[in-house]
């Protein structure tokens, strides 16, 4: 029989850097494990979820109402996944921490999937079921709308500034 061939695997990590993954029974070779990439999820999840907070604090929905803020906040928060991709993915080579801490961090403590299963529980709960299945699908239309044009115009804004 031939000789056995060895496989690299290019995976993005945990953290946000690409690389060879290493073979089953290895542990990475990262400096400094994952502490520091916890670290910054942590931090940045803190920073996110404080902001939303301060938004519902701002913004907040009448008992019954339909739920506005969490609406924007989500949708925001897509809108701003999708130009931060295109800058670290496009633009810049960002340090191995940026990806995990604003990306996982902020803007996963920013936006808030919890919310806005509650804000759908409780408009059905509150006799209010057509509302409750309209949001759900609102959310989710208008998220994957912000996402995709964010990431469009991030492209386009970066192409017309080239010389």
């Amino acid at each position: 029989m031939g000789a056995q061939q060895s496989r690299t695997t290019v995976t993005d990590g945990p953290d946000g850097t690409r690389g060879a993954a290493p073979a089953p029974g290895q542990r990475s070779r990262q400096p400094g494990g994952q502490w520091p990439v916890l670290g910054v999820i942590a931090l940045g999840g803190a920073a996110g979820a404080t902001a939303r907070y301060g938004a519902s604090l701002i913004w907040s929905t009448p008992p019954g109402g339909f739920p506005w803020t969490t609406l924007i906040v989500n949708v925001l928060g897509c809108a701003v996944i999708g130009v931060f991709m295109v800058l670290i993915s496009d633009v810049w080579a960002a340090h191995r921490l940026v990806r995990p801490f604003f990306g996982t961090g902020v803007l996963g403590g920013f936006t808030t999937f919890s919310t806005y299963a509650a804000d759908i529980e409780r408009l059905v709960d509150g006799g209010r079921a057509r509302t409750g299945i309209a949001y759900l699908g609102l959310t989710l239309v208008v998220a994957l709308a912000a996402v995709w044009s964010a990431v469009w115009v991030t492209r386009r804004v970066l192409a017309w500034r080239q010389p």
